[in-house]
């Protein structure tokens, strides 16, 4: 089974929503900025049913680089995860 791209997912939601993909497209862009400002400020944004991503403080470490064995410093860093839902746990697997 293919993966959907951007564009038949649009289309879906253009029929889904009754409207042309032009306006989808605008509704789709406008939710994910929403989304992206939401965990740059609060730090986390639900999407009841489906999950939540999460902006975490990931600690400095050590590391090894694996074609010399080497050991290297990783810096911390902040980094974004998304959290799948139990309920889609639950219905997928």
């Amino acid at each position: 089974m293919a993966k959907m791209t951007k564009s038949q997912f649009i289309q879906a939601m253009a029929e889904l929503m009754a409207c042309s993909k032009k306006e989808a497209s605008e509704k789709w862009d406008q939710f994910v900025a929403m989304v992206y400002k939401e965990v740059k400020t609060g730090g986390e944004f639900s999407i009841p049913g489906l999950g939540k991503l999460v902006k975490k403080q990931r600690a400095a470490r050590t590391g090894r680089n694996p074609l010399t064995g080497a050991e290297i410093k990783i810096p911390a860093k902040t980094v974004v995860k998304f959290r799948v839902a139990k309920q889609v746990k639950d219905t997928v697997l």
